[in-house]
């Protein structure tokens, strides 16, 4: 769709991404013997964790490293691939450049990298990236206090930290 905005696309990357790794907590916390309320919040975790690790691959897509992202930078700008950072973008956009936008995603170039290069330039005029961080840490913040308000002693919790470092901190 062209018309989607980003409440759309946090409700698509949570249906996507976010609820399997919720489902897949509160099925394991259910058969461990956990209550009700420590399922829900393990769920809830999960599932924020999951909008923040997807809203972090956008980032990536555009500013990681391709030799540590492992794939080619830029691929969801090449591909017209609706991100959080595309929709910000033109929310936040004047009109020449949703103009602009708009004609890059029209456009098939002969050379990507031009598209790339052009669409993060306007990426980096609006600071979309500072935007999709900020979403991404609101989500992360979520995640951790859903975490933290589940009735298991620390060392329990733990695990679930370094597995969501391990998650979040990532380059690629």
């Amino acid at each position: 769709r062209n018309d989607a905005d980003i409440e759309e696309y946090i409700t698509m990357i949570r249906l996507k991404t976010a609820v399997v790794l919720g489902g897949a907590l509160k099925i394991g916390a259910l058969i461990g013997g956990s209550g009700e309320k420590d399922a829900v919040l393990l769920h809830a975790f999960g599932e924020h964790l999951g909008v923040a690790f997807q809203l972090q691959d956008d980032i990536l897509d555009v500013y990681g490293d391709p030799e540590k992202f492992g794939k080619q930078v830029g691929g969801d700008i090449i591909s017209n691939k609706k991100t959080y950072l595309l929709l910000k973008a033109l929310e936040l956009a004047n009109s020449s450049q949703k103009a602009e936008l708009k004609q890059w995603l029209s456009a098939t170039p002969a050379d990507s990298k031009e598209k790339v290069v052009a669409v993060t330039e306007i990426y980096n005029q609006l600071q979309v990236r500072r935007y999709a961080e900020e979403a991404m840490q609101t989500y992360a913040d979520k995640a951790f206090a859903a975490l933290e308000a589940i009735n298991r002693p620390e060392d329990h919790k733990q695990y679930l930290r370094d597995f969501a470092d391990g998650l979040m901190v990532r380059e690629n």
